[in-house]
């Protein structure tokens, strides 16, 4: 218990320094509190009066034990304070209601509290709400009592200024609290009295307390609340109804049952829906078999056409192959006559000149017969021709038809089919949903067997994927290993030199240091210069805690790149150069990918020829070529 002689906090609460924030309030309430609890703060006054160990400059010192409580959280809970005095006075409040209510003497020594006045107990105003007064409207006002208030769930907080304090920011006013219509809200708003009743706060400490009032007092908004000519009031009476509890359970019991009635009506006319769609479902099974009945007999019919058409086609083109062929035949008989007429005539061409006029008559009537024949048998050839070609043509004709007709039918019949499956998995779905609604056991069996099918299909594809996984795991661990032992073993053979090689991902090229130090030191010191240089950014590589990256949007895709504005390496670019600067992000780039944890140079196999990272074939290839082509040179 403390004493007249222990010494006053005032003094270690004031010299700190720097004020602090709301944001810090609760933890410097923890922090005071604890002080108090461990130090003997002089509250006690020789006379039996009680004193504030934050206020030591003030003149009233001799408070009895209400008093300096309604002082201590008068103080905290006013916002127009400084933060780090209500902070103190917080924790002191807190110090007297918990360490001092049975030891500081016989002021300590209250009432209960007070029960509320039940005039009009039995009349709340509903939605349940809760009416705060004596509060600064301001916003530091408004966060506290969120703060304050966000144990009892308030659905909305409404502050209303008194009339005469319109145009005053800071004025004092009321706040309504609105809790929500449920028998949840109604428990909140009852905690939320009690507290305040505990807590010498409630509406009846409101109007007993005359003009000293200081902090803010609530209670449950109820039937004299609604009745009055305040602002609350007017509030109250324009968005709130007085309302029993037991009106408040009739009421709901009557919206249950209408709730009840509503939700019968909309299963009785599910139902109905759900019979009308099986109906509909029936009928498009039903139209549908009708339809692939119908196709198959046109796709049939047509198939038959298309053979008897082919057929007619085929005996056709026999027929005129085989006139042709006699055609032919009688043309060269034709023309053998001719011939042996004028092998007859010319026998007998020297017996007389009227013979021989009458020859040469005969040998131009042969030569024109001849010349018709041959023009004849041209125009024969010709007509086979083209009688051919058109064959050929309508042969083409009629299968690219044939072709283009059935690819048309079997994308119809897809579509068709695609859409007679979508509807049915529609109307399945819709009976299943409906179904379930009803709870019928014997689909909801059908639906849990369905339901542990595809589990157990799920599971057999996830032990295969499993599989897959592991199997594709140990063939890239075989893989990485195989070319760890061909960069272990083929180090000799694999040189920069040559097309297929060892590049040591990670580690700076020499070669643009040693150009940018020639320009800036003697020839005698470039190559040290360079040297030096190198070592002491491939060192620079190494450190984890140096990361030049960011990470940028590439069509839709995360990756990640070099940050251009990192300060090292633009202080590398303005000093050495483009090309040191591309030689230590490139290197960056490569530590990144192969090895962005450890940061050190790995080894991998390289193709020089196209700057990229050579495969398992290429390294093979490239080995047996060389290996046989210094075979060949042993030779």
């Amino acid at each position: 218990m403390a004493d007249a002689s222990s010494p006053s906090l005032s003094s270690s609460s004031s010299s700190e320094d720097s004020e602090i924030s709301d944001s810090e309030l609760d933890l410097y309430e923890q922090k005071y509190l604890h002080m108090l609890k461990t130090t003997n703060p002089r509250i006690k006054n020789p006379d039996g009066t009680l004193r504030c160990p934050f206020c030591a400059g003030k003149k009233k010192q001799g408070f009895i034990y209400k008093d300096l409580l309604q002082h201590a959280t008068g103080i905290g809970a006013s916002s127009a304070r400084a933060p780090k005095l209500r902070a103190t006075h917080l924790a002191f409040a807190r110090f007297l209601q918990t360490e001092l209510s049975d030891a500081a003497g016989p002021s300590a020594h209250l009432p209960p509290p007070k029960p509320p006045r039940r005039s009009d107990d039995d009349r709340f105003a509903w939605p349940w709400t809760g009416i705060l007064v004596n509060v600064p409207i301001n916003e530091e006002s408004r966060m506290e009592l969120e703060r304050r208030l966000a144990g009892f769930s308030p659905v909305s907080m409404l502050p209303l200024r008194n009339v005469s304090d319109q145009e005053n920011e800071s004025s004092m006013g009321s706040v309504v609290v609105e809790f929500s219509k449920s028998w949840s809200g109604l428990k909140d708003a009852m905690a939320f009295e009690n507290q305040m009743n505990a807590s010498r706060f409630g509406k009846r400490d409101w109007e007993e307390n005359g003009d000293r009032k200081e902090g803010f007092y609530g209670w449950i908004a109820r039937g004299d609340d609604y009745e009055s000519e305040s602002r609350v009031g007017e509030y109250l009476r324009a968005h709130t109804e007085l309302r029993t509890i037991p009106d408040v359970a009739k009421e709901e019991s009557r919206n249950s049952g209408k709730l009840v009635a509503i939700l019968s009506d909309e299963i009785e006319a599910k139902n109905e829906n759900l019979r009308n769609l099986e109906c509909k479902y029936n009928e498009i099974a039903m139209a549908r078999q009708r339809v692939m009945e119908d196709k198959d007999k046109i796709h049939q019919a047509y198939n038959e056409e298309m053979r008897n058409m082919q057929r007619i086609a085929r005996e056709t083109a026999r027929r005129i192959f085989e006139e042709n062929v006699k055609l032919r035949l009688e043309l060269d008989s034709k023309r053998k006559e001719v011939d042996l007429r004028c092998k007859q005539l010319d026998k007998f061409e020297a017996k007389s000149d009227g013979e021989k006029n009458i020859l040469e008559d005969e040998k131009q009537k042969t030569a024109m017969e001849n010349s018709s024949l041959e023009l004849a048998s041209m125009e024969q050839k010709k007509a086979e021709e083209d009688v051919m070609k058109l064959a050929e043509d309508h042969k083409k004709e009629k299968e690219a038809a044939l072709a283009k007709i059935l690819q048309l039918e079997k994308q119809i019949d897809q579509k068709q089919q695609l859409e007679l499956e979508i509807e049915q998995l529609k109307g399945r779905l819709r009976v299943m949903k409906h179904l379930a609604e009803e709870e019928d056991l014997d689909l909801q069996e059908r639906v849990d067997a369905l339901n542990q099918k595809l589990e157990d299909e799920k599971e057999c594809l996830e032990n295969l994927n499993g599989a897959l996984v592991s199997k594709e795991r140990e063939s890239n661990f075989e893989l990485q290993e195989a070319r760890k032992e061909l960069i272990t073993g083929l180090d000799d053979l694999l040189n920069g030199r040559s097309v297929i090689g060892i590049k040591r991902m990670g580690e700076l090229d020499e070669k643009p240091f040693q150009v940018a130090c020639k320009k800036r030191y003697s020839a005698d010191d470039a190559d040290t210069k360079a040297a030096e240089l190198c070592s002491a950014w491939q060192e620079e590589l190494k450190q984890p805690s140096w990361q030049p990256y960011k990470i940028v949007d590439v069509d839709g895709v995360k990756k990640e790149v070099i940050n251009e504005d990192d300060e090292k390496l633009k202080n590398l670019w303005i000093e050495l150069g483009d090309d040191v600067y591309n030689a230590v992000t490139t290197a960056l780039m490569e530590i990144n990918e192969y090895n962005p944890s450890g940061r050190y140079v790995v080894p991998e196999l390289w193709s020089f020829k196209d700057g990229r990272k050579a495969t398992m074939m290429e390294v093979i290839q490239y080995i047996f070529k060389q290996w046989k082509s210094n075979k060949r040179k042993r030779h």
